[in-house]
């Protein structure tokens, strides 16, 4: 049996989805396509414990929820309000700010925030599949407007590594990292966390890729010679760091702590990798594809020292295995 279909129309999911009961019958069709079975003994039969919204196994006892391992998972806020959340972050094609999410559901902005990066959260999946073939590989700065140093070392500025598949004159899969710095340990230890060995990596001539090639790529380095000819020896990685900035001014207004920066990162390259399948995209970003919790509040204002954010992008995201 196929999971439940997704509504094709914002009309269809506020009629689908109007009842908490309606959204509960779409997870448990999602979780258990072919009907409950039991994670700890196979058994197929089972009580339903409808006031805590969980099966338990009649032959081990064995309690399974319908939310564990998702971001709604021990949430105090209704299904369908969960069920917009999702609905609101994967199909609005610019995405939307805190303060537009928090207005668009009636919340505290608080609120919003948080249930915000609980969805980016889930939005990376863990041992999700390296790029291959032929990879553009370059970084930018973001940031808004500051005087100072330019280019490589700018002040008060975060650098972004991104990576993006080249498919003749299309783009494939992207991904994107915060890096500590322009250094050959972070780049082309980003581009190893990122990129297949074997695959053709094509980079301007910065001399933090200058180990590629003995690192198990077809490294091929670009002359740059002046900053203007960069969109040309790399047309795709700079079209796709010029849409981010586009969207990071336009939809969050340039607002975003860098402490916050590799969440809003995920959503950009969630976003662009998933452009074509909203369905599959409203699952992931709710857990039932990958089963995953959002970070906590102490991991969400939290920062990690001494840790770079591409290498850990989801640092707080706890696994659950039911």
């Amino acid at each position: 049996m196929p999971r439940p279909a997704f509504p094709r129309t914002v009309l269809e999911f506020q009629k689908r989805f109007a009842a908490e009961e309606a959204c509960l019958e779409y997870l448990i069709a999602s979780r258990w396509s072919e009907g409950f079975v039991c994670p700890r003994c196979g058994s197929t039969d089972a009580w339903w414990k409808a006031s805590r919204r969980l099966f338990e196994c009649k032959a081990c006892r064995y309690q399974a929820s319908v939310t564990a391992g998702t971001v709604m998972h021990r949430s105090r806020m209704p299904l369908r309000l969960w069920f917009w959340a999702a609905y609101l972050v994967t199909t609005h094609t610019p995405g939307l700010s805190a303060r537009q999410f928090a207005r668009q559901l009636d919340l505290h902005y608080e609120t919003a925030f948080q249930m915000l990066h609980k969805l980016r959260a889930a939005m990376v999946r863990e041992g999700r599949e390296r790029l291959r073939g032929t990879v553009e590989v370059d970084e930018a700065y973001i940031g808004g407007a500051r005087s100072g140093k330019g280019g490589r070392g700018a002040y008060g500025k975060v650098l972004v590594a991104g990576a993006v598949e080249v498919r003749g004159q299309k783009m494939g899969r992207i991904r994107l990292g915060v890096v500590r710095g322009a250094s050959a340990d972070q780049l082309v230890g980003f581009v190893k966390a990122m990129v297949e060995e074997g695959s053709t990596v094509v980079t301007d001539a910065w001399k933090g890729y200058a180990s590629l090639g003995r690192g198990g790529y077809q490294h091929e380095a670009q002359l740059e010679g002046t900053p203007e000819r960069a969109p040309e020896i790399l047309p795709h990685i700079h079209l796709i760091f010029s849409n981010l900035k586009t969207w990071l001014l336009g939809t969050h207004h340039g607002s975003v702590r860098k402490q916050h920066l590799q969440a809003y990162l995920n959503e950009f390259t969630f976003r662009f990798n998933r452009r074509v399948v909203p369905m599959a995209a409203f699952q992931t970003v709710l857990g039932l594809i990958g089963e995953r919790q959002g970070p906590t509040y102490a991991g969400l204002y939290g920062v990690a020292k001494g840790s770079d954010a591409w290498r850990h992008p989801n640092p707080t995201c706890r696994m659950r295995g039911r």
